[in-house]
């Protein structure tokens, strides 16, 4: 049956009428498309985030059947942080309740969703703060509440309340739908204002902060990036140290004297002392001095002229030349012969060379890097090593620490080195935390090299991705390495390769041999009284002295024998009232 109604309008015309509920229909939507509009103006003036909600608010009577409105802001405790009201941009001194109830709120926050009560009297969100004289009153009051939200976090509520009729029911429907676009777009006002209010305040404190400050920042920020240096890995108080004197020391040309055991890093630091220098974007050129002959190594420095020696074929440029404006390091430098030790003293003091075969001298310009392993003092002291030529690279001395004595680096160097090893070998591996334990109470005399030896055969040998304690060599009696500190197989008169395959326990402890100590505690390695080259017979006064003996009554070379620092055995000799003797 058709809803249409003809009606004849002169000789044949006629027009069509549409139903009236397709008619309130919409005009209810033209209402809620003006409403969108007129609000969206208000939200986007450039005024303070409480005006703007207390217009938004009065904007709403005018396209909403209702007797109030209310919008709550909560802040970051969910504490009512604004409350605008119908007329009024500020609660009223008696509150909010009167318009809509802390219980109210809560729920809504609660559940994040609608709240429609038809009959505010018969709801118990609204007992407490319902007011005498509508609590007899038979006209129902409605009331919908909807929750604000941006970014899925609820801000505060809009609500409104009106009197109830025989439409109340539907007009609750439309109006959800309707005030749950304006909750949309307050509460992505909200949002902005609250960022743009960090922002502002953030821009105000650094503006207010002295400018002194500021510099002190940027310098402290500047020196932390440019002494974090490629391969130099670690956080202990010991390494910080070596690099700040490595920051210092970079800004000068003075030569520099690289001290420590086997496997510290020297090259490493030596790259950081040249970065960090002036001469950082010119060549930096390095040599491992014990590795040649005093010939190779004379040509492999100075150079050569074609015909100079069988095999001389051209004419070829040294090391100091190529390291020109640049830096030099001179790796091993104590192994070097001392014949060869006079000649590179000229070339020291004057800066001046000529190429092996050649006449022609030449001058160069070159920041010296020196680094050794040896005891040049004792070296010195029996001749093995030119005085002259010790006080000219012994300019600034720096010694670096071992690794067991950067407490808490060995976890940071494990992990480093096992993603190494799985860039390289696209592995998965992980250590498990008891794993990270365990090297961390190593000896490991190799230092840094020892460790990434040890962290690249595990991770080969290994049977999962996380690698446990029992997959270490020193958890299985394979470990040849500790035998260097344990001396075990030395008592059977047999080899490390015999002792391993008797299934020795070798247990690995580290060294924690407090400052003036002589003999370290738990550890079995050349100064303790397990190792069989001494004796367990030998009290610690019969070792100090043995020790003095077999150096010649040298410190130093003392020291070297047990494993001490030349200041720990002085202290000792004191202690026990040992008499030094002099030759």
């Amino acid at each position: 049956m058709t809803h249409v109604l003809r009606d004849r309008v002169g000789e044949g015309g006629h027009r069509n009428i549409l139903p009236e509920p397709r008619i309130n229909s919409i005009r209810e939507a033209d209402i809620s498309f003006r409403g969108i509009y007129e609000i969206s103006k208000v939200l986007t003036a450039p005024t303070r985030l409480e005006i703007t909600i207390a217009n938004v608010v009065n904007t709403l009577s005018s396209f909403v059947q209702m007797r109030h409105a209310a919008i709550v802001v909560l802040d970051g405790e969910a504490e009512p942080d604004i409350t605008a009201i119908t007329g009024s941009p500020r609660p009223p001194q008696s509150g909010t309740g009167r318009i809509i109830p802390r219980a109210a709120i809560d729920r809504i926050v609660a559940t994040g969703a609608p709240l429609v009560i038809h009959d505010v009297s018969q709801s118990e969100l609204f007992q407490a703060d319902l007011q005498p004289s509508l609590s007899g009153n038979t006209i129902p009051i409605a009331f919908v509440g909807i929750p604000i939200k941006a970014e899925h976090e609820i801000l505060g509520t809009l609500s409104i309340d009106r009197v109830g009729g025989g439409e109340t029911s539907s007009l609750c429907d439309e109006d959800v739908r309707f005030l749950t676009m304006v909750a949309d777009l307050v509460g992505r006002t909200i949002r902005l204002h609250r960022i743009l209010s960090m922002d502002r305040q953030r821009f105000i404190d650094e503006q207010r902060r002295p400018e002194k400050w500021l510099d002190e920042e940027r310098s402290d920020a500047a020196t932390h990036r440019r002494v974090k240096i490629d391969g130099i890995i670690g956080e202990s108080p010991a390494l910080k140290q070596v690099l700040e004197t490595v920051k210092v020391v970079a800004r000068t040309n003075s030569t520099v004297l690289l001290r420590g055991e086997s496997g510290t890093g020297k090259e490493f630091f030596a790259q950081a002392i040249h970065k960090l220098s002036p001469r950082g974007k010119k060549a930096f050129v390095k040599l491992n001095c014990a590795a040649l002959s005093e010939s190779v190594l004379e040509s492999e420095l100075f150079g050569h002229e074609k015909g100079a020696f069988t095999g001389a074929i051209s004419q070829r440029a040294g090391r100091f030349e190529l390291a020109n404006g640049g830096t030099l390091l001179l790796d091993e430098i104590g192994e070097i012969s001392r014949a060869f030790q006079a000649k590179l003293l000229r070339v020291l003091q004057e800066g001046e060379l000529e190429r092996v075969g050649g006449t022609r001298t030449l001058q160069v310009d070159v920041r010296l890097i020196c680094a050794t392993n040896k005891d040049l003092e004792t070296a010195v002291v029996t001749g093995e090593f030119r005085a002259d030529l010790y006080y000219r690279i012994n300019v600034v001395p720096i010694i670096l620490p071992p690794l067991r004595e950067r407490a808490g680096d060995i976890p940071r160097l494990a992990n480093a080195f096992l993603g190494r090893f799985n860039k390289d070998n696209h592995r998965e591996c992980a250590f498990a935390p008891s794993a990270l334990d365990l090297i961390s109470q190593c000896y490991f005399p190799g230092n840094v090299r020892e460790l990434e030896n040890c962290v690249q055969r595990t991770a080969t040998l290994a049977r999962s991705r996380t690698i446990t304690p029992s997959d270490f060599a020193c958890q299985n009696s394979q470990c040849l390495s500790s035998l260097l500190w344990k001396g075990a197989h030395r008592s059977r008169g047999g080899n490390a390769v015999d002792g391993l395959s008797r299934r020795d326990t070798l247990p690995v402890r580290r060294v924690g041999a407090p400052e003036g100590e002589v003999s370290p505690a738990k550890v079995v390695y050349p100064n303790d009284p397990a190792c069989p080259a001494i004796g367990p017979h030998l009290t610690e006064r019969d070792r100090l002295t043995d020790a003095m003996e077999k150096a010649g009554w040298v410190q130093a070379k003392a020291a070297r024998i047990l494993g001490l620092t030349p200041r720990q055995v002085g202290y000792a000799l004191r202690r026990h009232g040992i008499e030094l003797k002099k030759f």
